[in-house]
């Protein structure tokens, strides 16, 4: 293609700019050959004349179209130079705010100033095992193609991170190794991950610094070896540190701190350990104040100190080393402010004996006061004769001082290195490892000295290595694909290399300088003047003698001399380290022992990189020679090369980090800045390298995808795609150098790419042109038939518009003539009707008359109608009213009553309600006074008449006396009266009547007051009526408004309890899934240990095998099957002390169990009562023959019972007694002698007392049973006696029958021979009744026995004192233990016979569990589903039907271990897990349904009631079962998530589900695996679908519950959502308005799969709702306020970071679709900062849904279920 067509009107180009470095602008003129300049126009429409350069012709740089730019690699660009690099990472970092991009094998990284949520945990999950070009550019992918090189390739591995100080150079090595930490993680407990990060912290406290460029600015470089095992676990690491800055403890510039650890300390001087070391704020010391502020904003120094100190401690430093560092440390803060005075002399110096800094620097490193003060101020001058002392000046003691601190700081970070290697070496065996290189990038300041000079020399090194390496991938591509290529001509900085490190060259003439006596850097630079002028890359500056230039590969750098010696020599006084040596503190005088410097060669593998910052070291060979030491120069250039070596070993990959500004802004890019690091890190030299070759690549098929639009129709028939390519090319591209064939790809040259992109676009355009031409004539047409159909409706209505008015005329004409006819009809008429009113007027008013008189007539009636009326109604209503007031009160009285019950209830209800007590309290309080006035009056008034009627009888008593008296005189007297009786009589009458009327009075007063008080308790009544009716309103009020509120509670906490559920399940199957990794990770650690033992003696322990304990985290003991104390402890003792101590619920369940067959006895005891009676009664009925025919057999269980319950009360009696031993024995511990004993004495005779009438009671009880026993041994006798006579009494009605003699004598033998059977039968009953008597004799004579012993010792200890008591009480107890341990191990014996009865039943259990082990699915097709669960629910009813506790837990144990054990073995086989899910599930199941529980019995039928269990309870199994079925739930999703996730991706992204929807675009240097159509990673949306079929068909063919199908896709359909999402978020090149088509699409596919199978009620389509509203994201329109409320309020299931990532990823796939503006996503996210959505960007694919297991009960009875006669369990249909 000719450079006309290239640079042809509206070419877009870059020309340079002194303010931008290059600026976009487009020729608006076509160039010719031969012109002098180009016609341009800028982006702000200026119009400028660009001139060219004829002789060189060198047109300006040509721009990649725009939908080339942005991409996430820059070799993807067709146009490869500087200002298309530059503009593409621009438009990355500014517009879409992405940090990372690839640059070939390089990954450029710039600094944001701010912090992203791009590293969490599941950013470095959704890195994890993809492959590099598949995600977006990170440091998550470099590393994890690292990790991935070195598992694959099996060679170390190590990443390169360099660039200028700011540029985030350790945040990134930082990320790397949290990258490997993560993913590899440890392969031991030993946490080796945690301590690598650990040192972090730690190196950046003692080796970082604030300074003008970065606030946390690396003074050193470090490279970081991983290590890493056979399994790729990390095992362990080493740590090397290049060239630390150790002037800067001694000087900081402006705006500049010290090593942070200055300032960390300084923060924590306040805490009590830190008072010794007399340190105060960091602004009093001089070394750490020069720059000026202390502080960085965002810092808080003793929190970082907190992390140090956390840091050390991890690594295994001890509390003793950390305070003697801090010791250090505050010492060479406390030497920096020691005053030095200069003499009068100026020779001459001194320090004060009382300075305290000194005093203090002495104190803290344990040296001698006055030996420091003079050699800080002198120093030893050694000749060939004799020494000297000689002073020194101030500025030297200033310098010798500032060195000593230098050295100081030095050796400790040096042994902190040492020390922190060691704390990361491993003693096992390193298969492979990953180095972090955390180095320095070039360099150049406006004064450059030694330390830059170093740093320019190790990138020169590393740049040459970096060419090399990308020149060998270069041409390994090439190799591969065969293309035949020319040798690349790439930069060689060798020369540079040999001008500084060569035989001569400036290190060389720097040592050789250094020797000499009084050598200077002046004569230094003139020596280099006169060896290397002839250099190309050393030049000297015109106006300096002192100052040299070296041309490196990025940018010439001026140095200046001046210091390059000092540093060099590094020179320390001899003295001042003799007297560090010498101190009593062991760290410090090992910091400065002489075998603390050997040479960097010898420990290159640890540390020896941390010694290039210290003094130089003596040589190996030369050990007396002090004169000969190492420079720093060459302990660099010794360290430099053993870095290359390693890294020449290894394959290395490049991190390039950029500082987009000087001012630290977020998302503030600097043109120049940039350019300049560019330019200075290589990469434009890769670009460079890249376009000099073929740096476009693409697949064949995925060229033939994006142009195949090229291609002609008859082509398209060959299904041959390279064909189709050639051809195509061939006939585009006319030179055939521009472009190769490679094997699988195609190779083109700068340019073509977008030649290639201009005639797509251009077709494109052409096709656009003639489907415009095509729509624009249609619409014309459109129009044209519209006009046409308009014009002719105008015609016609014009023309039916003038015949309406024609019409319209004549209509008036004819009106006309009708108006004056009818006009002159009216007048006629007028005439007419004159007369005709007159006539008519005439007969009106003699028809009124009439009509009047007949209306007074009908008047006259109808006042007599209405009279008649009112009279009948009246009467009606009279009559009316009379019945419904009878009715009224038929109804008063009916309602009285209703209201006498109501009152009667309200008053019931006011007695119980203490609310209304509460209310009415006041009220009652005033009746029950008022009532008590009544009582008192009624009181009074009785006492009153009380008085009065003995008054009365006194007055009637003395008038009858009188009345005697006065008869006795006038019979004495005769008939005299006498006046002075006669006045007494009546003064006597009226006093008693003066005495009747006060009673009178008082009746009447009484009566008033009484009327009163019940007058106001009525008024009181009906207050408290009233009070009592708006009570219970207000009470209807409230239950009305409480029935409202708690319906709303009660949805609320239903809402808020199913939440806190699910979040419970949740938890709890976390909890499960985490005990079964650890049991998973448990086996695995013991089957290595029997690996690496492989010993013959081994013996596992037997608990491993089939103790429900160890596989099911549940006790081992029954929870139904145990009956009594002993079999409790005998189980105890088989579990061991320690886990019967650890599982109390045993002994309540033991507890428990007890109670029940305590109620069931009384049960047993009440129904053998019952029976007693039945038979006394029938006894009483039946004539006296049938007592022979009585059955002893319920006597015997009566007594038997009786028994029992005689022995389970002695039990409890010597219980009690133990426990009052106890008792007293504790209450003489402590309790006095003369307190406590008397209560203890009598508390233990009332109880002896009671427990001796107790036994009395028993020993009656015990006669009374022998009794019964003897008399129904006499009965039963006498019976027998008896028989023969009684028969022969008996008369039957056929005896007098005739019998055949033969059925007579057949008869007869019959009844010889069940006599027989009888007689034996009652002689074995007679021999056990007998032993039984004999048993309760002697348990009774032990009893006695056991009573006089208590007695007689209870007497003895009643002569005791109390601690004599408690010694004697502590002897009979064990006395008595030792006793019952003799029974106990006579027990044991018998129960060990019995395990070894039961451990044969268990191994044949064991059989049955291995063959179920072995059942395959496929061998259970035909069979009903769950048929396994089936029969494991008959054995276990089979065990309690014969009552064996321990069958059935035995059965239980082999089966949960036996489905594990399975599920282990087939841990990735889908079919295996859900046949065992399904059979757990339908075993749990039956165990609910035929648990005898009535919940889950309500479904059964009669016939499976029957076959519920009888004797065990199994509800903790059914836990275990629950806790089984989740672990299998879950190792079924893991499984399908593991079958499925390679798939996502593929089918849900890549794939095209619609065809020729979408191009590809270009993928740059790093090519997507997953993009070969034909390879083996490529899947279509048809093999998710066939996939989840499977699925489905597998778990309803083995009969999974729906419930359990239907979590099974939701959880699927969700890890499809996540996985997808997760893609999209992380992934540029599917972020288009064709993958939101596509995803759409599939999606609706699955949602149309869900349907088809019925699963769509199972959630699942929820769970993809972000993955849908993301799909709606990418095709929605992004350009308005409109458009951007539309994405907000539809985009509800995406989070801010999610949409706001998206938007920011949109990439539009043709030149006429368009980018999203910044200023759009600006809106969006103003309108979303009222969300308050998580920050986390990606979604957890992880995440598990807790499942739930409904209660399903099967229809199915056990004895219609077929067991397979393979099986041998016939005894199942037995029960």
């Amino acid at each position: 293609m000719s450079v006309g067509e290239l640079y042809s009107q509206c070419t877009r180009v870059w020309i340079p700019d002194p303010d931008e470095v290059w600026r976009s602008a487009e020729l608006t003129k076509d160039y010719k050959e031969g012109d002098k300049s180009l016609q341009l126009r800028l982006e702000d429409e200026t119009i400028l004349e660009y001139p060219i350069d004829v002789q060189r012709n060198q047109l300006p740089f040509l721009r990649n179209p725009d939908i080339l730019v942005g991409e996430n690699d820059l070799t993807a660009l067709s146009y490869l130079h500087e200002p298309a690099v530059l503009h593409n990472l621009k438009v990355r970092f500014l517009e879409s705010n992405h940090i990372y991009t690839y640059c070939g094998i390089v990954l450029v990284a710039i600094n944001p100033y701010e912090q992203l949520p791009i590293y969490g945990q599941d950013v470095i999950y959704a890195y994890s095992g993809q492959n590099m070009g598949d995600m977006d550019p990170h440091i998550f992918a470099v590393a994890e193609e690292a990790y991935k090189q070195m598992a694959r390739d099996e060679k170390n591995q190590s990443i390169i991170v360099s660039g200028e100080s700011g540029a985030g150079k350790t945040v990134s090595a930082k990320y790397a190794m949290r990258y490997f930490a993560t993913v590899g993680g440890s392969a031991s407990e030993t946490n080796i991950e945690e301590k690598v990060l650990a040192s972090s912290p730690i190196m950046e406290a003692i080796g970082n610094a604030k300074t003008t460029r970065n606030d946390n600015s690396s003074r050193f470089g470090k490279y970081i070896q991983i290590g890493f095992d056979k399994r790729y676990h990390i095992i362990g690491a080493n740590m090397r540190t290049y060239l630390l800055e150790k002037s800067r403890v001694v000087f900081q510039a402006d705006d500049e701190r010290n090593y942070h650890i200055f300032y960390q300390l300084c923060a924590a001087a306040g805490l009590p350990e830190f008072k010794e070391l007399a340190l105060t704020s960091a602004e009093d010391f001089f070394y750490t104040s020069q720059g000026g502020d202390t502080s960085i904003e965002g810092v808080d120094d003793a929190e970082d100190f907190e992390k140090t100190r956390q840091a050390f401690t991890l690594l295994g430093v001890r509390e003793s080393h950390q305070i003697s560092i801090f010791k250090i440390i505050a010492s060479i803060l406390h030497l920096g402010s020691v005053e030095i005075q200069a003499e009068r002399d100026g020779d001459s110096c001194s320090i004060s004996p009382q300075d305290e800094h000194l005093s203090n620097f002495c104190r803290l490193l344990g040296v001698e006061h006055s030996q420091m003060e003079h050699w800080l101020c002198h120093r030893k001058l050694v000749t060939t004769s004799e020494t000297y002392v000689k002073t020194m000046s101030l500025q030297q003691v200033i310098n010798a001082r500032n060195a000593l601190a230098k050295h100081i700081y030095a050796q400790l970070f040096s042994w902190i290195v040492e020390h922190i290697n060691k704390a990361l070496h491993t003693s096992l065996k390193q298969h492979s490892f990953i180095g972090v290189l955390d180095i320095y990038g070039f360099e150049t300041f406006e004064v450059n000295s030694f330390e830059q000079f170093c740093i320019n020399y190790a990138n020169e090194k590393l740049q040459q290595q970096f060419n090399s390496h990308v020149f060998k991938l270069e041409q390994e591509e090439y190799m591969k694909e065969q293309i035949p290529w020319t040798l690349i001509d790439f930069y060689d900085n060798q020369p540079c290399i040999d001008l500084i490190e060569a035989k001569l060259g400036i290190l060389d003439l720097l040592d050789e300088e250094c020797k000499v006596p009084k050598g200077t850097d002046q004569n230094w630079a003139q020596k280099l003047y006169d060896r290397h002028s002839s250099s190309q890359h050393f030049q000297k500056p015109r106006m300096s003698n002192t100052a040299f230039i070296i041309v490196h590969f990025a940018d010439k750098v001026e140095y200046l001399s001046d210091g390059f010696l000092e540093k060099n020599r590094d020179t320390v006084y001899e003295e001042q380290i003799n007297i560090l040596k010498a101190s009593k503190f062991p760290l410090v005088a090992d910091l400065f022992h002489d075998d603390k410097d050997p040479v960097p060669a010898t420990t290159s593998g640890k540390g020896s990189s941390s010694k290039i910052s210290i003094r130089s070291a003596r040589p190996p060979m030369k050990a007396s020679n002090k004169e000969h030491k190492k420079t720093v120069g060459h302990q660099f250039r010794t360290s430099l090369h053993l870095l290359m070596e390693t890294l020449n070993a290894t394959t290395p990959h490049y991190v390039r980090c950029i500082k987009p500004n000087d001012e630290k802004l977020p998302f503030h890019f600097d043109p120049k800045r940039a350019v300049q690091q560019l330019r200075a890190c290589g990469v434009l030299e890769t670009i460079r390298i890249s376009a000099a070759g073929y740096p476009s690549r693409w697949a064949y098929h995925d060229f033939f995808n994006r142009y195949r639009v090229l291609v002609k129709k008859r082509e398209l028939a060959n299904t041959d795609k390279k064909a189709i390519c050639r051809s195509v090319l061939e006939n585009l591209i006319k030179d055939p150098d521009k472009f190769q064939f490679g094997r699988t790809k195609i190779f083109f040259r700068a340019g073509q790419v977008a030649y290639l992109e201009k005639l797509r676009a251009d077709k494109f355009r052409t096709a656009t042109i003639m489907i415009q031409k095509t729509v624009r004539g249609w619409l014309q047409k459109v129009k044209y038939r519209r006009l046409k159909g308009a014009t002719l409706t105008l015609q016609r209505y014009c023309r039916g518009h003038l015949a309406r008015r024609l019409a319209e005329h004549l209509r008036r004409t004819r009106a006309a003539v009708v108006l004056q006819k009818h006009y002159r009809m009216q007048r006629a008429r007028q005439a007419y009707q004159r007369v005709r009113r007159a006539a008519i007027v005439i007969q009106a008013f003699t028809r009124a008359m009439f009509v009047r008189r007949t209306y007074r007539q009908v008047l006259m009636e109808h006042k007599a109608t209405t009279i008649q009326k009112h009279v009948r109604g009246w009467m009606a209503r009279r009559h009316f009213q009379r019945l419904r007031d009878a009715a009224i009160v038929i109804q008063c009285a009916f309602r009285m009553l209703k209201a006498r019950r109501e009152l009667k209830a309200l008053r019931i209800e006011a007695r119980s309600a203490e609310h209304l007590k509460r209310l009415n309290v006041g009220m009652e309080n005033k009746v029950v006074q008022l009532q008590r006035k009544i009582d008192e009056q009624n009181k009074e008034f009785k006492t009153l008449s009380e008085q009065l009627s003995m008054t009365t009888s006194t007055y009637t008593m003395e008038v009858e006396r009188l009345k005697k008296e006065l008869a006795h005189y006038q019979q004495s007297l005769g008939e005299d009266p006498s006046l002075s009786l006669q006045e007494e009589v009546e003064s006597l009458r009226t006093e008693l009547q003066r005495a009747h009327s006060e009673r009178k009075i008082l009746e009447d007063a009484h009566s008033r007051e009484k009327d009163e008080l019940r007058k106001r308790v009525t008024d009181l009544e009906q207050e408290n009526a009233l009070l009592k009716d708006e009570k219970e309103q207000l009470n209807n009020q409230i239950l009305c408004q409480s029935k409202d509120e708690f319906a709303q509670n009660s949805v609320k906490e239903n809402l808020l309890m199913k939440k806190e559920l699910e979040e419970e399940r949740s938890r709890y199957q976390n909890l499960v899934k985490e005990y079964s990794q650890l049991e998973q990770r448990y086996d695995n650690l013991r089957d290595e240990m029997t690996i690496i033992k492989q010993t013959p003696g081994h013996r596992r322990n037997p608990s491993n095998q089939s103790s429900l304990e160890s596989d099911s985290n549940y006790p081992s003991i029954s929870t139904s099957d145990i009956g009594d104390t002993e079999d409790a402890l005998q189980q105890v003792e088989e579990i061991g002390l320690e886990k019967a101590a650890m599982d109390m619920t045993v002994f309540l369940k033991l507890q428990k169990r007890v109670r029940e067959l305590e109620q069931e006895r009384k049960k047993l005891q009440v129904q053998l009562e019952k029976r007693e009676q039945q038979d006394s009664k029938k006894v009483q009925v039946e004539p006296p023959q049938t007592d022979i025919d009585l059955d002893p057999d319920a006597d015997l269980a009566y007594n038997s019972l009786k028994r029992q319950e005689l022995e389970s009360e002695n039990k409890k009696l010597k219980n009690d007694l133990n426990e009052l031993r106890k008792a007293v024995a504790d209450q003489a511990m402590q309790n006095n002698s003369s307190h406590g004993s008397p209560d203890s004495y009598s508390l233990l005779l009332n109880q002896l007392k009671l427990a001796h009438e107790e036994l009395e009671v028993r020993k009656e009880e015990v006669l009374i049973l022998r009794t019964q026993i003897v008399s129904a041994d006499q009965r039963r006798l006498a019976g027998r006696n008896a028989e023969p006579n009684i028969n022969a009494r008996s008369s039957w009605p056929n005896s007098e029958k005739h019998v055949d003699q033969e059925d007579a004598i057949e008869a007869y033998h019959g009844v010889c021979q069940t006599n027989r059977l009888l007689e034996a039968q009652l002689q074995a009953q007679s021999l056990e009744h007998e032993e039984e008597v004999e048993h309760l004799k002697s348990q009774l004579e032990a009893l006695k026995e056991e009573m006089d012993k208590q007695q007689q010792t209870f007497c003895q200890t009643l002569l005791l004192s109390p601690e004599a008591q408690v010694e004697f009480g502590i002897q009979q107890e064990i006395s008595r233990l030792t006793n019952e341990n003799l029974d106990l191990k006579e027990l044991v014996e018998k129960l060990e016979k019995n395990e070894r009865k039961l451990k044969k039943q268990l191994k044949i259990y064991m059989k049955k569990a291995q063959d179920l082990e072995d059942l395959k699915p496929q061998m259970l097709s035909g069979a009903v589903p769950c048929l396994p669960a089936y029969i494991l629910y008959m054995c276990i009813r089979h065990a309690d039907y014969t009552n064996d506790d321990l069958k059935v837990h035995s059965l239980l144990t082999s089966t949960i271990n036996g489905i594990k054990k399975v599920l282990k073995k087939h841990n990735d086989d889908f079919e295996m897990t859900s046949f065992w899910l399904s059979n757990t599930c339908r075993l749990l199941h039956c165990l609910k349904q035929y648990s005898g529980d009535e919940g889950f019995m309500t479904q059964n039928t009669a016939k499976q009631n029957e076959h519920c269990l009888k004797n065990f309870d199994l509800t903790e199994y059914r836990q275990v079962l629950s806790d089984l079925s989740i672990q299998i739930y879950q190792q079924l999703i893991k499984i399908a998530e593991g079958m499925l996730q390679p798939m996502i991706v593929s089918a849900m992204l890549e794939n095209e589900s619609i065809q020729g929807l979408s191009g590809v675009k270009p993928t740059g240097y790093r090519k997507r695996s997953s993009s070969m159509a034909d390879g083996d990673n490529s899947y279509c949306l048809e093999a998710i679908i066939r996939q989840m079929n499977a699925f489905h068909t597998v778990m309803c063919d083995q009969g999974l519950d729906p419930e359990i199908v239907l979590q099974v896709f939701k959880q699927l359909f969700y890890m499809i959502n996540a996985v997808t999402l997760n893609n999209l978020l992380l992934r540029k090149d599917v972020c288009s308005w064709s993958t939101g088509m596509q995803l759409r699409y599939n999606i609706s596919q699955l949602e149309e799969w869900l349907r088809g199978r019925n699963l769509h009620q199972s959630g699942a389509v929820q769970t993809m709702e972000p993955l849908i509203q993301a799909a709606q994201l990418l095709q929605l329109k992004k350009k308005t306020q409109e458009d951007a409320e539309a994405i907000c309020s539809l985009s509800t299931s995406l989070s801010t970071q999610q949409i706001v990532k998206i938007l920011n990823l949109y990439t539009p796939l043709n030149e006429f679709e368009e980018r999203v503006t910044v200023a759009f996503i600006r809106t969006i996210q103003a309108q979303l900062q009222e969300r308050n959505d998580p920050q986390q960007l990606l979604l957890d694919a992880k995440h598990m849904f807790p499942v739930v297991f409904p209660f399903n009960p099967s229809s199915l009875t056990m004895d219609s279920i077929h067991i397979p006669a393979c099986l041998n369990l016939e005894f199942l249909n037995e029960v």
